[in-house]
């Protein structure tokens, strides 16, 4: 039988300068030829629960796991777990897929109206209700409180009766808080850890590449819950990453135990890389809304996710009917269609980003990084202006 050829995956782009501070530490550790053992040595989790704590959560070393990736720390949380997720749709592109490589089920449930990131609650009982009609047991929510696509953050009563349902449903609630510090405006958005809400029920994930090191530095961590339950899916989850036989590099461990302690250097950046994202998503999500485009207002990250179903009618005469179209003409401005994201392929929903706008030069990235005011920098208004005419020239196409 022919196989499927699999559709290409855009380029990804360039991620921020790295900071130098953290280049040092790094270099200084490339010496070391041992790598971390399973789950992080005892100095990366000690950093971690001062990570946490400053965050408002009570954390011990033996409540942290450390893992090389995001990715194989999910595997690992869902292997512990042992039955089926439910996710958010549209949800991050790499929840789904270690639970589709463990052949757990997948179970996707929209997310309400003003935000993404969780499920509506309603939503969430009916699509849990349906699962089981159908023999399956699903044991796994995962949301996000900074939610990648769409940059939204979802209220904390809204929240907080998402984590109710799921209590009454016994499932365990996976928190993803990776963009939780690159908040655009910390005065005007509350955000609150569903482990503030249900300490005995949630783990809280962080992919420390969103905002303490750099893109191509894998590293995540997982908190788990100071109880027996806790305790358990933790030992799962270590027997798995151990099994996995992929450790965190030594050199790598070290740096990141210094990045967790966030000196001076590191806080400073993450404020500059919120600043930069707020600015940018603000200007992405006034160029979208201009050109017809339906799209929550970000706070979160440098992410906004667009819906041109209201442009569908001018969108056809082009031959753009679904996202992987969509993608392709948006390119250029790191598009990625809604079809990553759990949403079907048939919606013409998109998701843009801050990265789209930087340009792929390390120079022209610090010098966004930099600017008062990242607007005023030519490569940047060029990129804004040239993404308006796009989507001024496949919405008009029909109206000649």
């Amino acid at each position: 039988m022919q196989r499927t050829v699999p559709e290409p995956q855009p380029e990804p782009p360039p991620g921020l300068p790295v900071l130098p501070d953290l280049a040092a530490h790094l270099s200084a550790a490339a010496g070391r030829t041992d790598a971390e053992p399973p789950g992080g040595a005892g100095p990366l989790r000690t950093a971690a629960c001062g990570y946490w704590e400053r965050r408002g959560l009570d954390t011990a070393p033996g409540q942290v796991l450390a893992a090389p990736g995001a990715g194989a720390l999910l595997l690992a949380l869902y292997a512990a777990a042992d039955g089926g997720v439910v996710l958010p749709r549209p949800c991050a592109e790499w929840y789904a897929p270690p639970a589709r490589l463990l052949g757990r089920p997948v179970h996707l449930a929209p997310v309400p109206a003003e935000s993404g990131g969780m499920p509506d609650p309603f939503a969430l009982l009916e699509t849990v209700r349906r699962a089981r009609m159908h023999g399956d047991a699903p044991r796994v929510l995962v949301l996000s409180v900074a939610d990648d696509p769409t940059g939204t953050c979802p209220a904390p009563e809204q929240l907080h009766e998402v984590c109710e349902a799921a209590a009454e449903e016994g499932l365990w609630v996976l928190s993803d808080e990776s963009r939780r510090d690159l908040l655009h405006d910390p005065h005007d958005t509350v955000v609150l850890s569903p482990a503030e809400m249900l300490p005995d029920g949630v783990v809280v994930l962080t992919d420390l590449r969103a905002t303490l090191v750099p893109a191509a530095w894998p590293a995540a961590l997982a908190r788990f819950p100071a109880t027996g339950r806790g305790a358990e899916l933790r030992a799962a989850a270590l027997d798995a990453l151990t099994g996995l036989d992929a450790p965190l590099s030594g050199p790598l461990g070290c740096a990141v135990t210094h990045a967790l302690g966030e000196p001076e250097e590191v806080r400073a950046r993450t404020a500059a890389v919120a600043r930069l994202h707020g600015t940018l998503a603000a200007a992405l999500h006034r160029t979208v809304t201009d050109a017809g485009a339906v799209c929550r207002p970000p706070r979160s990250g440098g992410h906004l996710y667009a819906d041109l179903e209201p442009l569908r009618r001018p969108l056809a005469t082009q031959g753009i009917v679904e996202s992987t179209a969509l993608e392709r003409k948006l390119a250029p401005w790191a598009a990625r269609g809604g079809h990553r994201f759990g949403d079907a392929p048939g919606a013409l929903r998109v998701r843009l980003g801050a990265e789209g706008l930087l340009g792929t030069d390390r120079e022209l990235r610090q010098r966004a990084l930099d600017a008062p005011d990242p607007l005023e920098l030519p490569h940047i208004t060029e990129a804004l202006t040239a993404l308006a005419r796009a989507l001024a020239a496949l919405t008009a196409a029909a109206d000649g």
